[in-house]
């Protein structure tokens, strides 16, 4: 029993022995390392596993948008179609850049790209290149590096676009073919700027050159420059210019890259009206060649293709036709921005030097016998400027730029109305012989008039028969003999006898005095009126005449007073007065738009703020538009949606034969 009691203890004094308890604490210690070990391995297995998981947020729409759009172009880092390229082909963006030769070696080769995908992340790839040399190299010459890589840019674009498998008609829905389009015109702008710096070292018979290891061959070309100039002596990136002043900058989206190129000015004779245009609009595209997709990738053979726009909408490349590119504004913008009007027309109001003595016909577009003329007239102390946005908005409209080209006549206006009148019938006579001797072009036939103010009132005497009814206001003496009555009669009949042009058959009058106003009797408009100085051809002319009117034995002549500009506006002028009522052809269909400043009563009795509803206001007009403006009504958008209105139904009316 007591043995049996004993058992415990002993038990007990085994547990409490120094060994015994060692071996315990060893035990108990492993146990945590193994679940240590255990849940690292657990850890290390969840993490393999997180690899496969996917996670998801939120973006903002338009910062979807603006990922979805960029490209090297608009945001300087490469587009997610490339990025998706080169990751396919275990590639990164900054591995390229540092490793670029093998990088595009390798997207070349790779067989896990479709064509589509191989050429147009080369395109980006190469003008990501280009760029960042042309950046490194700013303020200095194109390099023959940078213009390689452009030209290889534009070559894997090409390729992209004419030959793959599928046309750009089949893509014409997808950002990818506009992206290369947009490296594709880039690269040719920039290659196109090289090559103009190229050709002064060339010569004037020159086939091809070599540049930066490429065969550049001599370009295509059917741009016309003034004075048949053969290569422009500037050429001008339109993408570079911002205008100020024009409303809209009216482009059509296409093929090719949009330039400005520039003529030397043309040397004319006095009795030479007509000017040119020295800004012409020009699209360039580069063609390589090749006929098959190998032979366009192998090729070091380019050639520029100079278009006119306004000539041609399409262009064929690689056997296919594509919308070609063009910027309709950019020339306009630039001749304007140029040209010195603005002095310039108050030189010649004020009669003095600097100004201009006789009438001009500036052409806006290379003149084109196939397209119907517009004849824009502009006002007192005014140039073309006072077209600025209804010409550009006028050739900014799609079929009026089919179906029309500007012709703007820049005239004196310190000459009275009726030497003004004489002189731009006699300038736009002498354009429409030298550019169609037979009378026959549709550019000859069915011409609008458009006249803002005193031109107004001059294009209303374009299409008008005087008949004898303004001899009245030539004061002859009693005792003049009939001889000199004849001779004083053959001076005149230029100036107060004349008939309608036959080649008008549609006016519009915009604001136009066409019975005078009496704000010329102003004390402002009077002051003015005294410091113009008619120009130096009427004052010899009057002196003449003032020598031929003295009567028979009446000895020192009476100083013959001729009218300016202001006089010839008031409603008390006799030739204002007498040519008022003079009748419009029957041919002509004549329209008005009225400025109405300030509506408060009847329209009857309204006013521009300088010309009179009733003086402006003309009985058988087709149509007559009111517009709340102020005297220069020409350039509201209103009155330009009226004229491109009555612009397009004048067209519509010669198609169908009833102008």
């Amino acid at each position: 029993m007591a043995r049996r009691r004993s058992e415990p203890g002993l038990q007990s004094d085994r547990y409490n022995h120094p060994a015994t308890r060692r071996m315990d604490h060893s035990s108990m210690s492993s146990g945590p390392r193994i679940w240590i070990v255990r849940c690292i391995a657990l850890a290390m297995l969840l993490s393999l596993g997180a690899c496969a998981m996917v996670g998801v947020s939120n973006i903002k729409p338009h910062d979807y948008v603006a990922e979805r759009r960029a490209d090297i172009l608009g945001s300087g880092r490469l587009s997610d179609g490339t990025a998706q390229s080169l990751n396919v082909v275990a590639l990164a963006a900054d591995a390229c850049a540092r490793a670029f030769a093998d990088c595009t070696d390798t997207v070349a080769r790779s067989g896990g790209l479709t064509d589509e995908q191989r050429l147009s992340t080369l395109s980006e790839l190469w003008m990501s290149k280009a760029m960042k040399s042309d950046r490194a190299n700013a303020g200095t010459p194109m390099d023959d590096a940078t213009l390689d890589a452009y030209l290889q840019s534009a070559r894997y674009a090409y390729a992209y676009l004419f030959y793959t498998v599928r046309q750009p008609s089949d893509r014409a829905f997808e950002l990818r073919q506009v992206q290369v389009i947009g490296f594709y015109n880039f690269a040719v702008q920039r290659a196109v700027v090289r090559f103009f710096h190229e050709l002064p070292q060339l010569g004037t018979q020159w086939t091809q050159t070599s540049l930066a290891g490429w065969t550049v061959l001599r370009p295509q070309t059917d741009v016309r420059l003034a004075g048949d100039a053969r290569v422009p002596t500037e050429l001008i990136p339109a993408s570079n210019l911002r205008f100020n002043g024009l409303r809209n900058v009216y482009q059509r989206d296409g093929f090719g890259s949009n330039f400005v190129a520039v003529a030397s000015p043309e040397s004319h004779a006095a009795e030479v009206p007509w000017r040119n245009p020295g800004y012409v609009s020009m699209t360039g595209a580069l063609v390589f060649d090749g006929h098959t997709l190998a032979e366009v990738l192998a090729t070091r053979q380019v050639q520029l293709l100079a278009r006119d726009p306004y000539r041609d909408s399409s262009i064929t490349v690689g056997g296919r036709m594509v919308p070609l590119g063009a910027n309709f504004t950019a020339a306009y913008g630039m001749w304007l921005a140029r040209s010195g009007f603005a002095s310039q027309s108050i030189r010649s109001l004020l009669g003095r030097e600097g100004g201009i003595t006789t009438p001009r016909v500036l052409l806006m577009q290379p003149y084109d016998p196939d397209r119907l003329t517009v004849v824009m007239l502009h006002g007192l102390a005014s140039s073309p400027e006072a077209w600025i946005n209804v010409a550009n908005e006028v050739m900014g409209d799609e079929y009026l730029r089919r179906n029309y080209q500007v012709w703007e006549v820049y005239y004196p206006t310190n000459a009275p109305v009726a030497v003004n009148l004489a002189q731009i019938h006699k300038a736009l006579d002498t354009t429409l012989q030298h550019f169609d001797p037979s009378g026959r072009a549709r550019a000859s036939q069915n011409m609008v008039l458009v006249g803002h103010s005193m031109g107004g009132v001059i294009a209303r005497l374009l299409v008008s028969s005087s008949g004898d009814k303004l001899w009245d206001v030539v004061p002859l003496r009693a005792n003049l003999s009939p001889e000199k009555r004849a001779r004083v009669r053959k001076r005149l009949a230029p100036y107060l006898q004349f008939t309608p042009m036959p080649q008008v058959t549609r006016a519009v009058f915009l604001a136009s005095p066409h019975r005078g106003t009496p704000y010329a009797q102003h004390r402002l408009a009077r002051w003015i009126g005294n410091l113009i100085r008619l120009p130096v051809n009427v004052l010899k002319e009057v002196a003449s005449l003032s020598d031929l009117l003295k009567g028979e034995g009446s000895g020192t002549a009476t100083p013959l007073r001729i009218p300016n500009s202001i006089d010839n506006l008031s409603d008390t002028d006799p030739f204002i007065v007498a040519a008022a009522n003079l009748p419009i052809s029957p041919r002509v269909r004549y329209h008005t738009i009225i400025g109405d400043y300030k509506p408060a009563g009847p329209l009857v009795t309204s006013s521009d703020g300088v010309v009179p509803y009733q003086s402006a206001h003309l009985d058988g007009a087709d149509s007559e538009l009111a517009v709340p403006s102020w005297h220069s009504v020409q350039e509201t958008p209103a009155a330009i949606l009226e004229l491109r209105r009555i612009l397009a139904l004048h067209a519509q009316a010669v198609r169908a034969g009833q102008p």
